[in-house]
């Protein structure tokens, strides 16, 4: 693991990211040989938008998705060879600059459709574009679900005749875009999830005379907080083998947290450690405001000690426990500023570090950075 090396220069007290530009390259690359012979992998932005995990991502994939202006700019800086931009409130600028910048437009409703054709008429170009579907059917079990029940996300299946009714002068339909799950571990359900969408698209697309060139299943492979799982990615291969796809559609995967989660840790140390009521509890330089997926989903994100043998210059006893369940907490002035309950520890002291794995997705980037206005953790590329 880097974390160690790279965080014996980090300022003190230690509140700092590590990420690693070698995993996101392995891990992009095992993903890419589980998916059929010819599909394309794009990287989800959203997962984490550092430039470097950015421009790293986008020459380990075949590209970038994003889902906002900001996004779409850092794709364009990184290079990205090919662009999809999806969210369901595309502003008139970001559809401008989409157009510009040669992005595939994601279309979340029939306005916008027509929206993005006016623009691309005024630009005096043709804009490539998928239909987002709210399927019927719901996709495989995860974390949050984006089909067969009620969304903000994408144009339902029983209004896609409206979509196929607008006159388009200036948009190039090319397909669908279905991401229906996120965080999924059910490797086989997945794999089933895609045959499925390839179906519905051929069939969808004969009914509505389109030439269909792009199938767009989204995202959603997954990882655990809790341990090491992840979906099996030998299992999706195995549930690939037998898809067909027709030879001019190109099948598309746009995973983020996968290809992103393993590539970071969070790192902060202990400032004072103390016991309430009964418990024990390790206060660290840093916290929710960081790191909010624990506190937004509910869980402990198991984390290693990191033993700081040079973090004490007092004369006085340095505070210690050993061999005691702690309350991992952060900084802020809040009872839920906790990333980890009840976790036995042999040995913590003040100034350790507490190292919380697979927090390369989802981590800052959606975490509220301002809150009391600490400082903001360092980060640190290796």
């Amino acid at each position: 693991m880097p974390f160690p090396d790279a965080l014996l220069g980090a300022e003190r007290p230690v509140s700092a990211y590590v990420y690693s530009r070698a995993v996101l390259a392995e891990t992009a690359a095992r993903v890419r040989a589980a998916l059929p012979a010819g599909a394309t992998l794009l990287y989800a932005v959203k997962a984490n938008g550092h430039p470097d995990v950015v421009a790293a991502l986008a020459a380990a994939t075949d590209g970038l998705e994003v889902a906002s202006g900001g996004e779409l700019a850092l794709a364009v800086a990184a290079g990205a060879r090919r662009i999809a931009f999806g969210g369901p409130a595309k502003t008139d600028r970001e559809l401008h600059d989409a157009v510009r910048a040669g992005a595939l437009v994601h279309v979340e409703s029939v306005l916008e459709l027509r929206r993005l054709d006016a623009i691309a008429g005024r630009l005096g170009t043709r804009a490539a574009a998928a239909l987002r579907v709210n399927r019927a059917v719901a996709g495989p079990d995860g974390s949050h679900r984006m089909t067969g029940t009620p969304t903000p996300f994408g144009i339902d299946e029983a209004t896609l005749d409206a979509a196929f009714a607008v006159p388009l002068r200036a948009v190039e339909l090319r397909g669908f875009h279905l991401h229906a799950v996120s965080n999924s571990l059910d490797a086989g359900a997945y794999a089933r999830f895609v045959a499925g969408a390839v179906d519905w698209s051929v069939a969808a697309a004969a009914r509505y005379g389109l030439d269909l060139r792009y199938v767009n299943v989204g995202g959603g492979l997954g990882v655990s907080y809790t341990g090491a799982d992840t979906l099996d990615l030998e299992a999706l291969h195995a549930g690939l083998a037998t898809l067909t796809v027709p030879g001019n559609v190109d099948l598309v995967f746009e995973p983020g947290r996968f290809l992103a989660a393993d590539a970071g840790w969070y790192a902060a140390e202990v400032i004072d450690l103390k016991r309430t009521h009964g418990r024990w509890f390790a206060v660290l330089r840093g916290g929710t405001h960081h790191f909010r997926l624990p506190a937004a989903w509910g869980y402990s994100h198991p984390f290693t000690v990191l033993p700081r043998d040079d973090a004490w210059e007092w004369e006085f006893t340095r505070p210690s426990v050993t061999d005691v369940p702690v309350d991992a907490v952060g900084e802020l002035c809040t009872p839920r500023d906790v990333l980890a309950r009840n976790v036995h520890v042999d040995r913590l002291r003040v100034g350790d570090v507490l190292v919380f794995a697979r927090t390369g997705a989802y981590g800052w980037d959606i975490s509220h950075h301002d809150f009391l206005r600490h400082p903001h953790p360092q980060i640190i590329v290796v």
